[in-house]
């Protein structure tokens, strides 16, 4: 069995890559929405810690993910797909993809230009600061992630909205194929005549 993308559907590596970001997405969200009413005391820091881990991890796994997609191809539009809706699932995952890496490289930059403590992957390793701290970019780097989240969050509410529009109206395949294959049952026995 070939863990590329077969034409017909995605295969297991993207559909794992898939589901695993928007999971990792939603965490992000929760988090990252849930950071100004925390108060500042040691948990705060250790969630905010959390939220930089994370983020780092989604920008990992996005590249991975483009990679893969680059190596793997895609499966074949649906048959009988509108020319239009073709073109705009192209557009929506293009931006998507950007998102998924830019909305964590800002964050990163934003740690970066705070020139606060280092900023630990997991406490496990520190990642290089990728500028000098500057208040001008720390300011710049923050609104942008804040903006490119609510950029992506409207763009995931229509990806995922056209996805269950294909399920449950058009019925077509749209949303099982970034889902795994069900097993087949095995045929019944068939009673033996005496």
């Amino acid at each position: 069995m070939s863990l590329k993308n077969p034409v017909d559907r995605w295969g297991p590596v993207s559909q794992l890559l898939h589901w695993l970001i928007a999971l990792l997405l939603l965490c992000l969200a929760v988090i990252g929405l849930s950071l100004d009413s925390l108060p500042k005391s040691p948990k705060y820091f250790w969630v905010y810690d959390l939220h930089k881990s994370t983020g780092l991890t989604v920008l990992a796994l996005a590249v991975v993910r483009l990679g893969w997609r680059m190596y793997a191809g895609a499966p074949k539009w649906i048959p009988g797909l509108p020319t239009w809706q073709a073109r705009l699932a192209t557009v929506t995952h293009g931006l998507l993809y950007a998102l998924i890496i830019a909305i964590p490289l800002s964050g990163w930059l934003f740690d970066s230009a705070s020139g606060l403590r280092p900023l630990r992957w997991y406490g496990l390793v520190e990642m290089p600061k990728l500028i000098a701290p500057n208040a001008g970019i720390r300011e710049l780097a923050r609104s942008a992630h804040e903006w490119l989240f609510w950029v992506l969050a409207l763009l995931v509410v229509i990806h995922a909205g056209a996805a269950l529009y294909h399920h449950y109206f058009e019925g077509d395949a749209t949303l099982r194929r970034m889902l795994p294959r069900r097993r087949q049952p095995l045929p019944a026995e068939t009673p033996h005549d005496s």
